[in-house]
């Protein structure tokens, strides 16, 4: 019975492991609902880095992380850089979601906030099993990184990996494009 009970575990852990994004995949197009109710999309983002972090009000680390995130995104918009930043409110009420979407918009107005109702958005990225989650896109849309409980001291880090997605040159398509 104990045996077949670690088996019956070990496959669990083989199927959630299989469910999170790694570096190289294709991530789900959903990226939420902003307050106003618009349905933001991966495919809308198309040839920009976008830098995914899932958020709750209760998580203080993620709270201290906004305003990084929104200074970011608004340099970027200012150099013309292909950033996109979208903060994804996870498994929190939809008042808790429009409240703080408020006061963070008055503060932090270059934010993107959408909102995850269930979960069900960041499940796949293990914001599911707990959060700061952060996700990092390359141009072309395929996952570059993924951070599940990360802290200050990665921040560093983080700045270099988004700089490195920034140098890399625009996706064939993006290109064309342009042109």
């Amino acid at each position: 019975m104990r045996r077949m009970g670690v088996a019956l575990l070990g496959l669990l852990l083989c199927f959630a492991a299989n469910a999170e994004m790694k570096p190289g995949d294709t991530p789900p197009d959903a990226l939420g609902t902003t307050q106003a109710g618009q349905v933001v999309s991966m495919s809308s983002l198309r040839g920009k880095v976008v830098v995914i972090s899932f958020w709750a009000t209760w998580c203080g680390y993620c709270m201290k992380e906004m305003p990084v995130l929104a200074n970011l995104q608004s340099l970027a918009t200012e150099r013309g850089l292909p950033l996109q930043v979208v903060s994804i409110d996870s498994k929190e009420s939809r008042e808790t979601f429009v409240r703080s979407s408020r006061a963070l918009r008055r503060s932090l107005p270059s934010l993107l906030l959408t909102w995850d109702r269930d979960g069900s958005l960041g499940k796949p990225y293990g914001a599911d099993q707990g959060i700061p989650v952060m996700v990092m896109l390359h141009r072309d849309g395929t996952v570059a990184h993924v951070h599940v409980g990360y802290g200050e001291d990665m921040l560093d880090s983080l700045v270099a990996e988004i700089n490195g997605l920034l140098a890399e040159p625009p996706p064939a398509s993006a290109a064309v494009a342009a042109n």
